[in-house]
C-alpha cells in the first residue's frame, strides 16, 4: 500500500498534472489487484467551460445635429420710380427763310475837271560867238633862265561862244473832263415767311421704372439632427458549466517504469497522429503534456495521466 501511494505520487508529480486535495477526496482505494507491480491513479478532471459569444457595447451612439443655414434667392423686379402724365408741349411756328436784294444806295456821277499837262523844253541862246585873247603864262618849258619872271610867254587861246537857257512850256495834253460813275449798291437781306402757325400737343411722358434686386427668402433652414447606431465588439468569453472532480481509480504507468525510451515512444505516436509533441527527446517537457492531454480529450481517455489505456490507444508497450 505504501508502495502503491508513493508510485501515484512520483507519477503525478512527474506529469505536473490536476493537483488533489485532501485525502478524503480519493475515498476507498482501488480493488486490490491479481498481480504485484500495478499502480492505480485518481486524477482531478478539468473543470469544464463552455465558449459563450456575446455582443458587449463599445459605443452608445450619439447624435448628430446639422444645422444649415437659410438660402436666398436673388430675384430682380421694375419698381415704378414716377408715374406716367401727360403734358402740353408747344409747337413753335415753322418759317420759311429767303434772300431779297434790297437798294441799299443809289449809282453816282462824278464830274472830273483833269488840267491840260505842260512839259518844260530847255534851248539855248547864242549870247556872244567864240573869240580868240591872249593869255600869259609862266617859264616857258623852253626858257633857260631859273627866274620864271625872265621869260614872258603869251599864248592865245579862244574864248568859247556863251550861252544861255532859255525855257518854253510846252502844251503837251489839252484840258479834258472825266466823268466816272459809281455803280448802284444793293443788300441781301433774308425774310421769314410764315408756313405753318404754333400749335400746342399733347404729349404723353411714359412711366419711369427702377430694376431692383434682392433676396427672396426660399428656405429658413434648420437643423438636422442624425444618430449614429451603437457600436458593439464580439467577445468570447469561457464560462464555467461544471467544475472538475476526481476521475475513478484508473491503471497507470508505475513512476518506476517511466523512462525516457517510454516517453521517446510516446512522443513519436503522438507525432504520427498529428499532435504536436515537439522533438522526440524522452523529455516530459510543456509541449509534450499538452499534446498528450490533448489526444486523451479528443479520444475520450482517463486525462492527466500515463494511464494504460493512453498508451494501448497510443500503440505503446
Amino acid at each position: 500500500m505504501k508502495r502503491l501511494t508513493v508510485t501515484l505520487f512520483v507519477a503525478m508529480f512527474s506529469l505536473g498534472l490536476y493537483a488533489q486535495g485532501d485525502s478524503g477526496a480519493f475515498g476507498a482505494p482501488p480493488p486490490i489487484p491479481n498481480e504485484y507491480g500495478k499502480c492505480y491513479a485518481k486524477c482531478k478532471t478539468p473543470d469544464v467551460y463552455e465558449t459563450v459569444t456575446s455582443q458587449v457595447l463599445v459605443d452608445g451612439g450619439k447624435a448628430n445635429t446639422t444645422t444649415t443655414k437659410a438660402t436666398y434667392d436673388t430675384v430682380t423686379e421694375q419698381v415704378l420710380v414716377k408715374d406716367g402724365y401727360r403734358k402740353l408741349k408747344i409747337v413753335p411756328a415753322k418759317f420759311e427763310t429767303s434772300e431779297q436784294r434790297v437798294l441799299s444806295s443809289d449809282g453816282t456821277c462824278s464830274i472830273k475837271v483833269i488840267p491840260a499837262k505842260y512839259e518844260t523844253q530847255t534851248s539855248k541862246e547864242l549870247v556872244s560867238g567864240a573869240s580868240g585873247k591872249w593869255v600869259r603864262k609862266k617859264k616857258a618849258p623852253n626858257c633857260l633862265s631859273a627866274n620864271p619872271e625872265d621869260c614872258y610867254v603869251l599864248c592865245w587861246e579862244e574864248i568859247p561862244a556863251q550861252y544861255r537857257n532859255n525855257s518854253t512850256r510846252i502844251l503837251v495834253e489839252g484840258e479834258r473832263i472825266d466823268t466816272t460813275y459809281t455803280e448802284a449798291k444793293y443788300t441781301t437781306i433774308k425774310t421769314q415767311r410764315l408756313v405753318e402757325p404754333a400749335r400746342v400737343e399733347e404729349e404723353y411722358v411714359p412711366p419711369v421704372y427702377k430694376t431692383v434686386t434682392k433676396k427672396v427668402l426660399v428656405n429658413c433652414g434648420g437643423a438636422t439632427t442624425t444618430y449614429s447606431e451603437a457600436k458593439y465588439k464580439t467577445v468570447t468569453n469561457k464560462v464555467l458549466v461544471s467544475q472538475g472532480t476526481f476521475t475513478e481509480w484508473t491503471e497507470v504507468v508505475c513512476a518506476g517504469d517511466v523512462s525516457s525510451s517510454l516517453i521517446t515512444q510516446v512522443q513519436t505516436a503522438l507525432n504520427s497522429r498529428g499532435y504536436d509533441a515537439g522533438t522526440a527527446d524522452g523529455v516530459m517537457g510543456a509541449r509534450t503534456r499538452a499534446a498528450l492531454a490533448k489526444f486523451q480529450q479528443d479520444n475520450g481517455l482517463p486525462l492527466g495521466n500515463l494511464n494504460i489505456s493512453t498508451m494501448q490507444a497510443l500503440g505503446v508497450r
